[in-house]
């Protein structure tokens, strides 16, 4: 291994931006649906040699010494962001006559965009490099002081965040209720690049003796917690997802409108399975009603028809607040509606956080001089929600609606959700198709049940729906591209949230940690070296 890392750490020019590029690339093996997790043991030692490499040379100034290191870093997430998000160009191809043309955007410029953040991450990991162990907790600090700051800068878009790929399953997912997103990330790299220091020999023992503990911790953490029976509060909730999987191509399509709602209805009336209650709620996927309730009062009718009594749909659709004068435009909204058994709209929560370039157009008076529309076919530009808020689905529960990516921000979801007792989300993977996108984004989903320690109800127009209990596990699910309907009861358990208190706080905390460790043996290095 000493010889690999060797040549590792004298490649130049283009072999180093290769292997950064490859590195990073591999990396996403440990994400859904491969959840290969051992791939960032190898990718992550590898960026620490390449790292070791990224010599100063004569450079006086501090950011031209630290260029070297910001190019390995950019290369790496370039490899894997792309490797790890491909997958969006599916979205403009729907309609593919009128955005193909876009089809190099959305594979090729968000990872481009995307990639700055792993530079700027291994820049300030080789800020506080030393030759020691310190070198591991500087990169973890990089690495999760970039990965808190994707989820926020430019809107955000904490995709793929390193620390899920330590979270295949539901045993290992339980530490994140105590470390959050923020701490697992800095952990998870510790941890992946720990491997680097066998070659180099210099506090190996130490250092994998720390990752080893650190693992077994996160596994028996994870047992006691999946194994620590859960004390029922008498709640209950009955509830039936439907997943209809209507092609995407016959979405806005007038004709086929009335026969998509004749689908979603059709699903919603099956019978329940024998020993099933009846569901209490109905919950329909992102946009399933293909039609403004303002233009079809019809179709609340025909709702009111099919609830029976005491029964409520939550469903996804568009919904239009009329022009308050005849000169300006109505305002469009990507919204949850909540129908009672009379066919009346009772409450309705807009998305607040919308997709850039799906949803909307930033700064779109300057994009659209230059020609520029959405890239992803869909009836108009949307306006942004004011405020997220809990819906009231039966008597003493309360359920905070996600729609979309929403769900993938922990810090938004751990907010808002505090006063809820379930969380639902809703979606329209099928821009995707049968890719890893409808995957990672299941999982993400999954972790903020466990996150937040509140059960998750999830309708996606194409899959992946599901149930998932407050410890992450999957009571049900329906598979990608089925069409069908699931039946749950979900109970409510007392004193169910983690006991970690607020995560943000000791994420921060352990991201900082590493950070302070950096610098002490950077500093330490300094001193002797003088």
């Amino acid at each position: 291994m000493e010889r690999l890392a060797g040549r590792i750490i004298l490649l130049w020019g283009w072999r180093r931006a290769l292997a950064a590029f490859l590195a990073g690339a591999l990396a996403v093996l440990g994400q859904a649906p491969y959840d290969f997790f051992a791939a960032c043991f190898v990718s992550f030692s590898v960026l620490v040699w390449l790292l070791d490499g990224a010599t100063e040379g004569s450079r006086k100034r501090l950011l031209g010494r630290l260029l070297p290191a910001f190019s390995i870093g950019w290369w790496f997430g370039f490899g894997y962001f792309l490797a790890g998000l491909w997958w969006i160009g599916g979205a403009v191809l729907v309609e593919a006559e009128s955005f193909a043309w876009a089809l190099p955007l959305a594979v090729l410029g968000i990872p481009l965009l995307l990639a700055f953040f792993y530079g700027f991450a291994c820049m300030v990991a080789r800020l506080l490099w030393s030759d020691t162990i310190g070198r591991i907790a500087a990169l973890a600090f990089g690495f999760g002081l970039a990965e808190w700051l994707r989820m926020f800068l430019f809107t955000g878009f904490p995709w793929n965040a390193i620390g899920y790929a330590a979270m295949p399953i539901p045993l290992l997912m339980q530490s994140v209720g105590v470390t959050g997103m923020i701490g697992m990330n800095a952990l998870a790299v510790f941890v992946f690049a720990m491997p680097a220091l066998v070659a180099t020999r210099r506090h190996a023992v130490a250092g994998l003796a720390l990752a080893a503990l650190l693992v077994a911790a996160h596994v028996v953490y994870g047992y006691f917690r999946l194994a620590t029976p859960l004390v029922p509060d008498g709640r209950t909730l009955s509830v039936r997802i439907v997943q209809p999987s209507i092609d995407l191509t016959e979405k806005w399509d007038a004709e086929a409108r009335d026969r998509i709602f004749r689908t979603m209805l059709d699903l919603s009336r099956q019978p329940v399975a024998a020993g099933k209650p009846k569901p209490q709620v109905i919950l329909w996927p992102e946009t399933s009603v293909p039609f403004f309730f303002t233009d079809r009062p019809d179709a609340l009718v025909a709702l009111g028809e099919m609830l029976e009594p005491g029964q409520m749909l939550v469903a996804g659709a568009m919904r239009e607040e009329g022009a308050s004068t005849a000169a300006s435009q109505p305002r469009y909204y990507n919204s949850v509606v909540a129908i009672n058994d009379a066919g009346e709209i009772i409450d309705a929560v807009d998305k607040v956080h919308l997709v850039p370039f799906g949803e909307y157009i930033p700064f779109s008076d300057i994009f659209s001089r230059l020609g520029l529309e959405q890239l992803v076919a869909g009836p108009m530009n949307l306006s942004p929600g004011i405020e997220r808020h809990a819906i009231a689905v039966a008597s003493g529960i309360r359920a905070l609606p996600f729609i979309c990516y929403e769900i993938i921000f922990p810090d938004i979801v751990a907010v808002d959700v505090a006063s809820s007792d379930i969380i639902v989300n809703v979606t329209n993977d099928a821009w995707f198709g049968d890719t890893p996108g409808p995957y990672q984004h299941f999982r993400q989903a999954q972790l903020r049940a466990v996150e937040t320690g509140f059960p998750l109800v999830r309708a996606a127009n194409t899959g992946i729906s599901a149930v998932v209990d407050l410890r992450g596990r999957i009571v049900d699910a329906l598979s990608i591209d089925a069409s069908g309907v699931i039946d749950a009861v979900i109970p409510f358990y007392e004193a169910s949230r983690p006991a970690g208190g607020p995560t943000r706080t000791s994420g921060l905390l352990i991201l900082f940690f590493f950070g302070a460790i950096g610098i002490g043996m950077r500093m330490g290095q300094r001193f002797r070296s003088n």
